[in-house]
């Protein structure tokens, strides 16, 4: 009796093993099959999906919402939410074409100061959330008003031109000129992308800073016993954050070739889905940069996609909604069969 009741042990903790086993690769790799399988369908549906003009394209316009997405990604891993990415980006694009039309010798400044005042206003909501414990969705809630009033009250609600070459090829330019565009070439705005996937991957993996943001998003009080300084994390987080968000506002306004105080209405929504589609946690202490800039692609090509076959853009925002909800009730009913 003892000897079977053993075995029966024995395989009720193999199978738990092997559930949890499948369920992780499961999370790990069902958005890229997802990501794989909507590009066969809508290879097949349109003509033109697949071609080599629109593939670059889609890389191109997911750039900026990936750069975002990267920066949210570390402020729900830490626990936090932040709504005022897409504002911040307007007062990047309107800070650095304002002083690059008035000095137009000064390209770089220009664009150091626009992503330094994103940074700066980064640390203004990380500093209401660590010091003042406001919540983070209530502080970024402001931070979106005065941001985009900022960016209002500077432009004087005009937008600003930008004409130096090297700053527009920041949005259209290519690592390498060819001929046709037939050619593959890497945009400018993906090697940005690229890069920062790097930063922010080894910021996460490979810094103990980025231990402290797992550790303070999967259980503050615990990280706070072990040594850790919390409110400085959070705090820093953000400042990270405010500086991606300069930095997509910067090739923004170089892919539109002007600071426009309206710009970037809403990216926060595409940012946050994005993140979570790639599996992150609303509730913190889970998020992954593979995951990011994968639900980052599979937005892209969804908008890309109903472009191309001539579907609303209200609809879109219909199945958007309906991948995020479905994105969330996938991560509960994974993280309660894996038990944790």
């Amino acid at each position: 009796m003892k000897f079977g009741s053993f075995k029966e042990k024995t395989a009720s903790l193999t199978a738990l093993k092997s559930q949890k086993l499948f369920n992780e690769y499961f999370r790990n790799y069902a958005l890229l099959m997802v990501f794989i399988l909507m590009s066969v369908i809508l290879s097949f549906a349109s003509p033109t999906f697949f071609t080599m003009r629109n593939v670059i394209n889609i890389f191109r316009q997911i750039s900026i919402n990936g750069i975002l997405a990267l920066g949210m990604t570390m402020v729900i891993i830490v626990g936090g939410i932040d709504l005022s990415v897409g504002s911040l980006a307007a007062v990047s694009g309107v800070v650095s074409a304002l002083i690059l039309d008035q000095n137009p010798n000064i390209v770089g400044v220009s664009i150091f100061l626009g992503v330094a005042s994103c940074a700066l206003l980064g640390a203004f909501t990380g500093f209401l959330v660590a010091r003042f414990k406001v919540a983070p969705f209530i502080a970024s809630l402001a931070m979106m008003t005065i941001a985009r009033g900022l960016a209002l009250v500077l432009a004087d609600g005009v937008p600003t031109t930008i004409r130096d070459p090297f700053y527009v090829s920041l949005g259209s330019g290519y690592l390498w000129e060819t001929e046709s565009i037939y050619d593959f070439s890497i945009p400018i705005p993906v090697l940005i992308l690229f890069i920062i996937s790097v930063i922010v991957t080894i910021i996460l993996y490979k810094m103990r800073f980025g231990r402290y943001i797992y550790a303070v998003g999967g259980n503050e009080n615990a990280a706070r016993v072990s040594g850790v300084r919390v409110e400085w994390v959070k705090f820093l987080t953000f400042v990270i954050n405010g500086t991606l968000c300069g930095i997509a506002g910067i090739v923004l306004a170089a892919r539109i070739t002007s600071g426009q105080p309206t710009a970037a209405t809403g990216y926060e929504l595409d940012a946050i889905a994005a993140v979570i589609i790639g599996g992150a946690s609303l509730t913190g202490g889970k998020g992954r940069v593979s995951g990011t800039i994968i639900g980052a692609l599979i937005i892209g090509v969804l908008n890309n996609g109903l472009v191309l076959l001539g579907v609303s853009s209200y609809y879109q925002q219909i199945i958007k909604g309906l991948i995020i909800a479905g994105a969330v009730i996938l991560d509960q009913r994974t993280r309660k069969s894996s038990g944790s």
